[in-house]
């Protein structure tokens, strides 16, 4: 069974634990690994609230790597 999707659809903003962003149907379970941000609203609101917070598309895991790199250093 497929599920359409169009400008009426709402969409929420997730996060997995290495702080990767991606958008969901509201009206759909989250895979596991992912929580919500906290936006929700169409297509284009989430991705523009995506593009607002993930700034550094490096996991979570690598960024405190090389922190902790640079800071032994």
């Amino acid at each position: 069974m497929s599920e359409q999707h169009d400008e009426q659809t709402s969409y929420r903003v997730v996060l997995n634990d290495e702080e990767q962003y991606s958008i969901w149907w509201t009206s759909r379970t989250l895979p596991d690994g992912w929580h919500a941000e906290g936006t929700e609203g169409t297509r284009e609101q989430c991705l523009t609230r995506i593009n607002e917070l993930w700034t550094d598309l490096r996991p979570l895991s690598l960024r405190r790597r090389m922190n902790t790199t640079t800071t032994a250093a």
